[in-house]
């Protein structure tokens, strides 16, 4: 816990306990409020919490948002402070044009530490050819010595809080990483580029390539058959930031061509993915069932607790999501 936000928490709500509305479905209401209400008594911080219908709009202070819940137009709630997201991604909240309160996405040690897990378990599955042993099972004594992970090139797609940290892991086992994003970030130790007329040299370094971008109109599809073309042939695709980031046909032209040898995926267009999809049929695909980064119910009350924290004592919000980025 931040002590100087403890110390100033109690800025003008020592009247009344604050209001939190929970627009997310009954079973999460369930995982997340007591936790939630406990960090904040931990911050001296008074707070009740409720559902949609039992608390007047006009006395919401915070919105405690996540996909399912009920509520679609906040323009009703015109004096609460923020609406605080549960989940990494607000793709699906961000373009809602009632939504005038501050948004935050969440952004905390266990959903970045549970990526960093997903992206160096599955960046070495893949660079040490474990599937071979592991999944195919060989009847006979095949030696395939990988190379060193200095002999091996990674580009990630994404150089935000997670990126970034999945990045500098992976060059602490010897990797050679490039970072690619929509603005140049600087990450000790990886190559970083910045901006669509570096993105074809982004890709032709991809021996293993980690998606990890949001969703916004310009990611939407980025990686379609003309850019899947500009991968080192037999590369390895890992997915983890949102699904709509790869043309799903174009993904699979490319492993039936061998251009791309294997992918792993654990985001998708529809999730749960349908039955029918080839995705569940094709050796080349892992499904990955959106496990990556789960946000945790203890640290991420800490998180919205810290965050209210800070508008009660009139410091700025963490995380606050650019309307213009979609992030």
């Amino acid at each position: 816990m931040n002590d100087d936000l403890q110390d100033t928490s109690m800025r003008a709500r020592n009247d009344k306990a604050i209001n939190l509305l929970f627009n997310v479905t009954p079973a999460l209401f369930e995982d997340y409020h007591e936790p939630i209400l406990d960090a904040l008594r931990r911050r001296s911080i008074d707070a009740q919490a409720s559902l949609l219908g039992d608390i007047a709009h006009q006395d919401v202070d915070y919105i405690i948002h996540a996909t399912g819940g009920p509520i679609t137009d906040f323009a009703p709630f015109s004096n609460a402070r923020a609406v605080l997201s549960l989940w990494a991604g607000v793709e699906k909240i961000v373009g809602n044009a009632t939504l005038t309160q501050p948004l935050c996405r969440m952004v905390d040690d266990g959903l970045r530490q549970g990526m960093v897990e997903w992206v160096v378990g599955h960046t070495l599955r893949a660079h040490l050819g474990m599937d071979r042993y592991v999944c195919q099972k060989p009847l006979t004594w095949e030696q395939h010595v990988p190379p060193l992970a200095t002999d091996r090139s990674v580009t990630i797609l994404g150089l935000g809080e997670l990126g970034s940290a999945a990045a500098s892991a992976l060059v602490q086992l010897g990797f050679r990483v490039t970072g690619w994003s929509r603005s140049l970030r600087e990450v000790p130790s990886v190559r970083c580029l910045a901006g669509m007329e570096n993105l074809p040299q982004a890709l032709a370094a991809a021996e293993i390539l980690v998606g990890l971008l949001p969703q916004t109109p310009e990611t939407i599809d980025l990686l379609n058959a003309e850019r899947l073309a500009l991968l080192p042939k037999g590369s390895f695709i890992l997915n983890a930031g949102r699904g709509t980031l790869i043309d799903d046909d174009a993904l699979i032209a490319a492993l039936d061509s061998g251009q791309v040898a294997q992918a792993t995926l654990d985001v998708f267009r529809t999730e749960p993915v349908p039955s029918g999809h080839p995705f569940w049929s094709h050796p080349g695909v892992t499904i990955s069932p959106h496990v990556a980064a789960a946000t945790r119910v203890a640290s991420a009350a800490e998180n919205i607790a810290d965050n209210i924290a800070r508008a009660e004592s009139g410091t700025p919000l963490m995380n606050l999501v650019d309307r213009t980025l979609s992030y």
